[in-house]
């Protein structure tokens, strides 16, 4: 019997067409044999709108953007709200949402409220893995190696910005980047070389988040690894990120493909070891389930700093997570089918709860 699949894109977000493409990749790697595919088009305004059974794989991300259809409150998503009975339920939802609005807690809450197995991170990994100062502080709170940050909210910041400034260059000091706290795929985000180019950044940045962090620049390389799992995780093999231009920016990421990835990065054995025991580390000091994408800086001499856990990484054709996975032995739609089941393993796990007194 077919599983029935319900997969959440598009969302309120600056990510949102990154969101697109991943459903676009997960779309065309499932095996239709084993799911029926339901799209579910979260508009850029936040409604939702369910495109119908998919048949077959689909050629391109317009497809997927439905202007017209049914309208789907959220909350029809299990037969026991829904006024259409047992046809409108769900046996596993997929969201594939980067960012505010579907990769913080959000709609993962929503998904817990109606009960339902859903692939991916808990609403506490996945608010605590969105907000970068968090993250970092619950990192600090684990003992994993950081590089030095600072963080502002906006009306602290603009009430003593020449403080803020001092602060940085004293902490930091330059190179350094500033970053929106709550956003992914390196939207809003900034090198900077002196207090002007930091004017500019903070900036940037404050039009995507309340919150910014800024972490002081460091000479290495870009190491990711991809973890997989529940309760007992699994890293995949190490990947080496070389972008071609200054940084792996969001143009880089997306849309040039401007960087070179390397699969498996060239490092030791020990090196390896050092950032699979650091990534599994990170992943249970934030409680992940399912999956996570752990980046790291790697100096010359072997020292590793993690930069940062992606609760929901992309699928694109240019992203790191799947790749990484293939060059472990582990093909994209046999991963996705992975996913499904941690999924179906975490919710039935969750059942064994007692909520009464």
């Amino acid at each position: 019997m077919k599983t029935k699949l319900g997969l959440l894109y598009g969302g309120k977000s600056a990510e949102h067409k990154v969101s697109l493409q991943t459903a676009l990749a997960v779309i065309n790697a499932l095996d239709h044999s084993k799911f029926e595919i339901h799209p579910i088009y979260i508009t850029e305004e936040g409604s939702w709108v369910s495109g119908g059974l998919l048949t077959g794989p689909v050629e391109t991300v317009k497809e997927l953007i439905f202007t017209e259809g049914d309208a789907l409150p959220p909350t029809s998503l299990t037969p026991a709200l829904s006024n259409k009975g047992e046809e409108a339920g769900y046996d596993v939802i997929f969201p594939l949402l980067h960012g505010p609005n579907g990769e913080d807690g959000t709609v993962q809450g929503l998904l817990e409220l109606l009960n339902l197995p859903y692939v991916g991170n808990g609403v506490l990994s996945s608010s605590v893995g969105m907000d970068k100062v968090l993250m970092k502080n619950v990192f600090a709170q684990a003992g994993l190696p950081q590089v030095n940050y600072v963080s502002f909210i906006r009306s602290s910041f603009e009430q003593n910005t020449e403080e803020a400034y001092n602060q940085v260059e004293a902490a930091l000091g330059y190179p350094c980047f500033v970053k929106p706290a709550n956003l992914g795929s390196s939207v809003g985000i900034s090198k900077c070389s002196n207090r002007e180019e930091l004017a500019l950044a903070c900036k940037e940045a404050f039009q995507f988040d309340r919150k910014i962090i800024i972490e002081q620049g460091v000479t290495a390389r870009e190491v990711e690894i991809a973890v997989l799992g529940n309760d007992d995780p699994e890293c995949s093999v190490a990947g080496e990120i070389v972008p071609k231009v200054e940084f792996y920016d969001y143009k880089a990421k997306y849309e040039d493909g401007n960087t070179a990835l390397i699969i498996p990065a060239e490092i030791s054995e020990e090196e390896y070891s050092q950032l699979k025991e650091l990534a599994i580390k990170a992943f249970k000091a934030l409680d992940c389930s399912g999956l996570v994408r752990a980046d790291f800086f790697l100096t010359k001499d072997g020292k590793a700093y993690i930069n940062e856990v992606n609760t929901m990484p992309g699928f694109t054709p240019f992203s790191m997570f799947p790749l990484l996975w293939k060059h472990t032995g582990l093909e994209y739609p046999k991963l996705i089918e992975k996913l499904v089941e941690l999924a179906k393993e975490r919710h039935a796990e969750k059942q064994k709860i007692k909520y009464t007194f």
